[in-house]
């Protein structure tokens, strides 16, 4: 289990959905600095992939693993989405 809480904060639906609930509600200001940062985390992502190993090769893997890892892509967003939730919180109250 990723965190102790975790079935009490999520009780109410998957962390996908409490995430979205949160940020439909929580300080626009604070939700749009939280999204920010995580595109900015992204882009330099994949400007670091493009310089590495192209951005053909860069398309190809994504799509590869798209399809081939799609545990560990779904056990990723679902850390992915109680990161932000949290971050979103913390910094609401």
């Amino acid at each position: 289990m990723l965190f102790e809480d975790e079935e009490d904060i999520f009780s109410g639906g998957s962390p996908k959905k409490k995430f979205f609930d949160i940020v439909y509600n929580a300080n626009r200001n604070l939700v749009e600095l939280e999204l920010d940062k995580m595109v900015e985390r992204m882009c330099l992502l994949e400007i670091i992939l493009e310089e590495k190993i192209g951005e053909e090769a860069m398309e190809s893997e994504i799509q590869r693993r798209t399809f081939s890892d799609t545990e560990a892509l779904d056990e990723c967003k679902f850390s992915k989405y109680i990161e932000l939730t949290a971050n979103i919180l913390t910094q609401n109250e």
